[in-house]
């Protein structure tokens, strides 16, 4: 089994609307999930994403954008990582934080953050397995705009 990971392209918009609502299904959260192969394609300067593929399939993404801390400064933020279920437990998420970790150390980022779920334990050891700090210090707070 080859696994791909590259930069996504709009070709792969309508696969990764589909993980998309797979990860909100997943978090039990579907009705969160409102983003559109049209948004993504009007959102295109803002939407970075590596994908894993397999035999031209996307079966995992991360999604990070570059953001900046008063404390820190330049920094990665992972939106998500995700793999799909069947395809889980082979690697491909490690090689897409890899390559979102790459990425950052190249860009000078001083810091990577993300969230986790507080009940998602296999992402929380995996996550602590690759040297990461988990806090419960901080709480979400959005904002919708529209």
């Amino acid at each position: 089994m080859k696994i791909e990971i590259r930069s996504i392209e709009e070709k792969d918009y309508e696969q990764i609307i589909f993980l998309f609502k797979e990860f909100a299904l997943f978090e039990k959260l579907p009705e969160k999930m409102t983003n559109s192969v049209e948004q993504l394609k009007n959102d295109r300067d803002f939407f970075n994403c590596f994908v894993a593929v397999i035999d031209e399939k996307i079966v995992g993404y991360a999604t990070y954008f570059f953001a900046y801390y008063s404390w820190t400064g330049k920094s990665m933020y992972l939106d998500d990582l995700y793999v799909s279920l069947e395809y889980r437990k082979r690697g491909i998420g490690k090689k897409l934080l890899d390559s979102v970790i790459d990425l950052a150390k190249n860009e000078e980022c001083k810091k990577m953050r993300w969230q986790v779920s507080n009940w998602n334990k296999n992402a929380q050891k995996f996550y602590e397995y690759i040297g990461a700090e988990i806090d419960d210090v901080e709480l979400n707070c959005d904002l919708k705009l529209t």
